[in-house]
């Protein structure tokens, strides 16, 4: 899929569909100067950025606030900013790197787009959203393992935590048990039939 036809393939709204066409071009636009994303994924943004962000969304339907660690340049926070925005739903979107963060409010920005960007350390934004935030994400950031040492404090507290995995899904889920006991649905991904979705909550620490 380098490119989605309709917004009908997408299961979204025309204006939905526009702005992430507007994403689409802008990412291209900045790639060449700021190098976003991986050179190697951009004849595939579709399949491997967008359709593989806006997948989230429908798994956690009711959120309404929803922090997004490591966003890169937008994936998945913005994607479901951009999609979201219509039911309610506003995303916080973490990134320590100024010139991925200032994509990211220059596309809120054009989109009008319920984004908030964070230029911070995860750690230091994480205490302040829990008991606050819906659901928590992160895409390519690190191993379960030290993704649930960054969010139990929010996962003890309600938050839902969605995880894109690769093939070593069921691998960090073992790594993780061994420091905690928890809730996980493994689910499948509509863009990369090795990839899964970890869908995390009920985190316990054993010590």
């Amino acid at each position: 899929m380098t490119a989605a036809k309709s917004a009908s393939d997408l299961n979204v709204s025309r204006e939905t569909f526009e702005k992430l066409k507007l994403l689409e071009r802008e990412l291209r636009r900045w790639q060449s100067i700021k190098n976003l994303v991986g050179p190697a994924t951009l004849d595939q943004i579709w399949e491997r950025h967008i359709v593989d962000s806006l997948q989230l969304l429908d798994l956690a339907p009711e959120s309404k606030t929803w922090l997004d660690l490591g966003s890169g340049a937008g994936f998945p926070g913005l994607v479901l900013a951009i999609a979201g925005a219509e039911r309610g739903l506003k995303v916080h979107l973490v990134e320590s790197n100024s010139r991925k963060c200032a994509f990211l409010r220059q596309i809120a920005r054009l989109t009008g787009s319920p984004a908030t960007v964070h230029e911070a350390r995860l750690e230091t934004v994480i205490p302040g959203f829990v008991g606050k935030a819906d659901v928590v994400s992160a895409r390519a950031l690190a191993a379960l393992p030290q993704l649930l040492e960054w969010t139990e404090p929010m996962l003890k507290a309600g938050t839902i935590g969605l995880f894109p995995k690769g093939r070593d899904a069921e691998i960090e889920l073992t790594e993780a048990r061994k420091r905690w006991t928890f809730e996980a649905e493994t689910l499948p991904s509509l863009t990369d039939s090795d990839a899964r979705i970890l869908r995390i909550t009920s985190i316990e620490s054993h010590s």
